[in-house]
């Protein structure tokens, strides 16, 4: 047998690093061809530098659309329509309601939400008529446990489960699948302008998680090569927990440990 993902383009937004950087080498190593994209290219020749030939570069702002559409361009021109978009791109800063402003609002949905639907509305044109097509949305428990200080991340992540439902019952004729993975908290970088007090905040959420840790990037990514699989076919309009049970589950501190 060939590699699950032989000949299929896959492009991947938030791919400079962290998780992005990760199901990115997962979908190289099944035989995918790869476009990483992000706003910073000296994080994407580092990673395209470890993924070799069969991973390009699109440097491009998904808050512009303008410059959205000439990274798919781009992208097409040398590895062919995509086959498998992941939408894994997020901006998650830390503020309280009241203290947002619009300006706020729309830096945050313009990247989590509708940067999602920009990058949808140029794949899914050559996906329909091609007759096949992976999408996969990165959403994440702020969707669902409503977090204080993020309610405009909480409402882009939520958006995200809506976009992922309606896309895979609209294009599921198509032969396109539409899926959402939810991710809980994972062993990556935190940027210390979002994340003062991210060790206090990480032992919070493992001391609650049922598995006791966070995961690894590694673990995410093998979801997402499945959900771009083949195999997966049978699989839309999904929302795929990868938490460690924190949801819905939580730790119970009375049971006896090891």
């Amino acid at each position: 047998m060939g590699a699950p993902l032989q000949g299929r383009h896959a492009l991947v937004t938030g791919a400079g690093r962290g998780i992005g950087a990760a199901i990115a080498a997962r979908l190289v190593a099944e035989g995918a061809r790869v476009t990483l994209l992000s706003r910073t290219q000296s994080q994407l020749d580092q990673v395209a530098a470890a993924l070799g030939s069969s991973a390009q570069t699109a440097c491009a702002d998904i808050t512009d659309l303008q410059a959205t559409r000439r990274a798919f361009e781009q992208a097409a021109l040398a590895f062919g329509p995509v086959d498998v978009l992941i939408n894994n791109a997020a901006y998650r800063p830390i503020g309280p309601f009241l203290a947002l402003t619009e300006s706020d609002w729309d830096a945050v949905l313009s990247v989590n939400l509708l940067g999602a639907v920009r990058c949808c509305r140029n794949v899914l044109p050559s996906m329909k008529a091609r007759k096949f097509g992976r999408v996969i949305n990165v959403s994440g428990l702020d969707a669902l446990w409503g977090w204080g200080n993020r309610a405009h991340v909480t409402v882009s992540k939520a958006g995200l489960l809506g976009l992922t439902r309606a896309l895979a019952v609209e294009f599921a004729d198509a032969g396109i699948t539409v899926n959402s993975v939810i991710p809980g908290s994972f062993r990556t970088v935190r940027d210390p302008q979002f994340y003062p007090e991210w060790d206090r905040m990480r032992r919070y959420i493992v001391e609650r998680t049922p598995l006791g840790r966070q995961g690894e990037p590694s673990e995410l990514a093998e979801w997402c090569w499945f959900l771009a699989s083949q195999e997966a076919g049978f699989v839309t309009g999904q929302d795929i927990h990868i938490n460690g049970g924190a949801y819905p589950l939580l730790r119970n501190p009375l049971l006896p440990g090891d």
